[in-house]
């Protein structure tokens, strides 16, 4: 079963439900809305089935000036995790290797910030998976684009490589050092610059953090246009680099129309000022562009220019249960239709990954809309039509925050849950809508014994599935038997490889399931003019160039 979890901002997504709730079938939708005390005792029960108590405190997202991990959810230590460069056989590109003169230069240019304690060094060496690990010997915290023009000059100079790194929350290895890069951490370039509340546009260091950006323009009536799982750790920087996609897509666009300007370091430590904060400027080439989506390897994002969105006057979330994939893809067909203008993210879960869930909860923040009266009136039509034409089953319905965030992170946290299921290899993809959950079943048969669990989840809003086969050890045959099956059937499809996490480490050598060989060559024209030496971010996104 294939269930909906419909967030309705009005927004949305899929989920099996629990039997304890009520079957909206032999319900009305009046009564939904009406019945409080029935609601506030299915609320009570939906506490206490998700929110168990926890053996240690939730982590204090944005807390650590170094922007360690949300939450670090796998048995193995960082030393356990086998380096990259001997899983992958990986060879180490001629670069030079640090000397004693390179750590007096770094002392001296960052006072009191440079570390270099190898046990300090584990936690930034190891992706947040805790599956790729690199041996840097030094990470640089730098606190301004001087500082960092500074820092990629020498190198450029000494012809010694760089991983640039913001939360280190991706899933790609593209943060990691896959040798002994130096990791430029953008931690303490965690500043506010400017805000303009008439036109929404903020100015900001790429080292803040997403949260503290959403909490500064809450108070403002303003909120971020993206919305991560991760925002508790990740970057802006970073998210820029990645051109995070996340749950807020669907109703603000991706990051490419969002970001006005970018204040960047080049490969030689050239500082490049497009921080722009222009709705319109049609003035030759449109730089930013070029570094949105590429990962730390054309250049180091030191500031942000991003427009941002009036913080919606009501929230409504509807978590519903369809009984296959096509009446999930019928129930967003009506929600489309009937609340497109108050529609802020459609996402769906499978029944596995409920599963996998429900032993899980505590942060998290849905969709949107303008007026309440006006969207509940729309909600209460839509949902008496889904559940006549019997696209939906069963449902809960959330207005009020506390009890949003409590059904919200049933999809936040599937990322997190995966984890304490086994080995996982993790695919996100952009597909055709309508062919969406096909490769889930696909790969379910493919696979069948060898994998623990195959699950599908995602941004329904935007065809963007998130794969997950989880395993109880990493496996070369299981692997093998994934890839580059999954790669094909989506170029098959017409679809992306990467919808959202980018291309890293991990994905890199698939580019051309992606795209054609003569882009290809053109991205490693480009690398190679603005990056002379391959300094910046080595080993990722694009394949060795011929």
């Amino acid at each position: 079963m294939v269930s909906c979890f419909v967030s309705l901002r009005l927004g949305w997504c899929c989920g099996t439900l629990p039997r304890w709730r009520t079957n909206v079938q032999h319900r009305t939708v009046a009564t939904w809305t009406s019945a409080t005390a029935q609601w506030g005792l299915q609320q009570k029960k939906l506490a206490e089935l998700y929110c168990p108590p926890v053996s240690q405190p939730p982590p204090r997202w944005g807390s650590s000036l170094l922007g360690k991990r949300a939450f670090s959810t796998t048995s193995a230590s960082p030393q356990e995790v086998m380096l990259t460069s001997e899983r992958y056989g990986v060879q180490r590109l001629p670069f030079s290797h640090l000397s004693d003169g390179d750590f007096a230069f770094f002392e001296s240019l960052l006072p009191g910030r440079v570390v270099t304690d190898p046990d300090e060094l584990r936690t930034f060496n190891v992706d947040w998976l805790q599956s790729m690990r690199g041996c840097s010997k030094m990470l640089l915290r730098p606190q301004t684009a001087a500082e960092v023009s500074e820092v990629l000059r020498y190198c450029n100079q000494r012809n010694l490589a760089v991983t640039p790194q913001g939360g280190n929350t991706g899933l790609v290895g593209g943060s990691v050092p896959v040798f002994d890069e130096i990791i430029l951490s953008t931690a303490l370039m965690n500043q506010v610059i400017s805000f303009d509340k008439v036109s929404g546009i903020l100015v900001c260091q790429a080292g803040c953090i997403l949260e503290s950006l959403n909490q500064y323009l809450a108070e403002l009536d303003f909120i971020m246009p993206l919305d991560l799982g991760a925002k508790g750790s990740c970057h802006i920087g970073g998210n820029v680099a990645t051109n995070a996609g996340g749950l807020r897509l669907l109703r603000y666009g991706s990051l490419r129309g969002t970001v006005l300007g970018l204040e960047v370091v080049l490969a030689d430590g050239s500082l490049l000022n497009c921080l722009a904060s222009l709705r319109k400027d049609n003035t030759g080439y449109d730089l930013k562009q070029l570094f949105i989506g590429s990962e730390g390897t054309l250049g180091v994002i030191t500031a942000v220019s991003i427009l941002c969105p009036r913080k919606p006057k009501s929230v409504n979330l509807a978590f519903l249960g369809c009984q296959s994939f096509s009446q999930v893809l019928g129930t967003f067909t009506a929600c489309k239709g009937m609340l497109g203008e108050i529609l802020s993210a459609c996402e769906f879960m499978d029944d596995l990954c409920m599963t996998l869930v429900e032993s899980h909860l505590t942060l998290s923040r849905p969709v949107t809309g303008s007026n309440s009266a006006h969207d509940e009136e729309k909600l209460n039509h839509f949902l008496e039509h889904v559940m006549a034409s019997g696209l939906v089953t069963d449902g809960t319905v959330a207005t009020e925050d506390k009890k949003i965030k409590a059904l919200w992170s049933l999809r936040e946290r599937i990322t997190e849950a995966l984890t304490h299921d086994g080995c996982v290899y993790k695919y996100d993809l952009s597909l055709p809508v309508e062919r969406l959950y096909d490769l889930v079943t696909d790969t379910r048969a493919r696979l069948g014994a060898a994998a623990k669990r195959v699950v599908g989840y995602g941004h329904l809003g935007d065809g963007n599935l998130h794969l997950n086969v989880t395993a109880e050890s990493d496996s070369r045959s299981l692997r093998d038997a994934i890839e580059p099956f999954v790669y094909e059937w989506t170029a098959r499809h017409h679809g992306s490889i990467s919808a959202e996490h980018g291309l890293g480490f991990r994905k890199k050598q698939h580019i051309e399931y992606s795209k054609p060989r003569g882009a290809v060559l053109l991205m490693q024209q480009l690398k190679a003019m603005l990056d002379t030496k391959g300094i910046l971010n080595p080993y990722k996104t694009l394949p060795a160039a011929p």
